[in-house]
């Protein structure tokens, strides 16, 4: 059966030329590999997709036609869709520590595609618009999500509660037949449930959980005996394990660093919107939440170039978005202009009334998102300069790919033996976690909310 990372190669063509024939999970893989966010990582694409396979083989469902993928993901989540395909953040896998509580997230993904739940609910066909969840999905923003789309409701908010309970109880047969532990079940629901208190108390946010991770509270009568009920049908010999969890997990991906906007050099990475964005290679760029300024070596007074996201209107084009949206009736001249799959209106402004010498603006449409470019060049810039510089900025913003990621986000999980007097807040202090690294450390140990490393102990650390 054919691997989902490797799937792109060797039938990339005729998926690309075919779209109208494939499923809503293949197009949805598809637009994963068009935007970089399958993680890149072969070996982990191989690894989930042979836990897979051994639950599938257990359960009469050998040779069928399943694909499990990794997402480039830091959102706390997995889910399936109706013809197969079932993804996995790295940010659920970093929350993990075994082999069992992966194939326990595989498992009752199967489930869903097993047991027809999207067609015993009717939301098959509800299933071919998947736009509405995409942002979301790349993003890890739950702001973006449209719930009036049934199918990213389906995703978000799972099947309801009997079939989520179906589910579970078919992914923990597919564990105990397959020689998992079965109540790695409950554990992956005790992490999740951890995340969610964590996310309320420490961050002030909310999660979006779908299926296993939020239709059970902490202790599910339910769920404990559909468990009890899976462990008679271990095997007499366990199998071994698929691979040696902890070689692959030292080395994944941790967070996003991006994710609201990061400078590295002179170049700017929103892995949220999916962009990048170089300035002259001696500026200084600096970055707020909604705002990146990049400086003249000689100050801001010699020269400046300011970058934001804007509120988008598709019925202006981005000339008329300058003259009507943002009221600038000083626009004095300018030029529509094309670069990758953007468009771009770059103009002058009456700089009569500043100090300054020329007043440059420009507005970007990328994908579905407005961007305006600001610029300003005192009496002692080069204006010629200048312009080349300005234009040479905004016609350098492009979507992110996989080497724009790798660069922007270099935090990794690593393993190392707890020593006698280690803690959490003392292994904080030498971790490149910015915001509450020593809460986020007890939390990806399973030690939160008070819990602290024990001697001799293999615990998770982010560098």
């Amino acid at each position: 059966m054919s691997k989902p990372f490797l799937k792109i190669s060797v039938l990339g063509i005729f998926l690309l030329c075919a779209p109208l024939f494939a499923g809503p999970g293949e197009k949805l893989y598809n637009e994963f590999v068009e935007k970089d966010q399958i993680y890149q990582d072969e070996e982990w694409q191989t690894y989930v997709q042979n836990i897979g396979e051994r639950l599938l083989s257990v359960q009469g469902l050998a040779g069928k036609e399943y694909y499990f993928s990794v997402l480039d993901n830091p959102a706390v989540n997995a889910f399936a869709l109706p013809d197969g395909y079932i993804f996995i953040n790295r940010g659920l896998i970093a929350y993990l520590d075994t082999e069992d509580q992966l194939a326990a997230v595989i498992g009752h993904e199967i489930g869903h595609v097993a047991l027809s739940h999207a067609k015993r609910q009717k939301r098959t066909a509800t299933f071919g618009n998947i736009a509405g969840f995409v942002a979301a999905v790349m993003t890890g923003r739950g702001e973006l999500m449209d719930l009036s789309n049934t199918a990213t409701a389906t995703i978000v908010s799972g099947y309801g509660r009997e079939m989520e309970l179906e589910s579970d109880e078919f992914g923990g047969e597919a564990l105990a037949r397959a020689g998992y532990n079965p109540t790695a079940m409950i554990q992956v629901v005790m992490v999740l449930k951890d995340h969610e208190s964590f996310s309320t108390e420490v961050q002030n946010a909310r999660q979006r959980y779908h299926g296993v991770f939020s239709t059970h509270p902490k202790n599910d009568k339910r769920l404990y005996e559909a468990v009890q009920k899976s462990q008679s049908l271990l095997p007499d010999e366990l199998a071994e394990p698929v691979e040696d969890f902890n070689k692959f997990l030292d080395g994944l991906v941790f967070g996003d660093e991006a994710a609201a906007g990061l400078v590295r050099g002179h170049s700017y990475y929103h892995s949220g919107l999916r962009l990048v964005v170089d300035f002259p290679d001696d500026w200084d760029v600096s970055n707020s939440s909604n705002r990146v300024w990049a400086r003249h070596p000689d100050g801001a007074s010699q020269a400046f170039v300011n970058f934001q996201q804007q509120d988008g209107d598709p019925e202006l084009t981005p000339e008329q978005y300058i003259k009507d949206k943002l009221k600038r009736d000083d626009l004095l001249e300018g030029e529509s202009i094309t670069f990758g799959d953007s468009t771009a209106y770059i103009g002058s402004l009456d700089a009569s009334n500043k100090t300054a010498e020329l007043d440059l603006i420009a507005v970007v449409y990328q994908d579905d998102g407005t961007y305006l470019f600001r610029g300003e060049a005192g009496p002692n810039m080069d204006q010629d300069e200048f312009r080349k510089k300005f234009r040479a900025a905004v016609e350098s913003m492009r979507p992110m790919n996989a080497d724009d990621l790798k660069l922007a986000n270099d935090q990794r999980i690593r393993l190392i033996e707890s020593k006698p007097g280690d803690t959490y807040r003392k292994l904080a202090q030498k971790s490149s976690i910015k915001q509450s690294a020593e809460e986020t450390l007890r939390l990806i140990n399973g030690d939160y909310p008070l819990g602290e490393p024990r001697s001799g102990d293999m615990i998770k650390i982010v560098q």
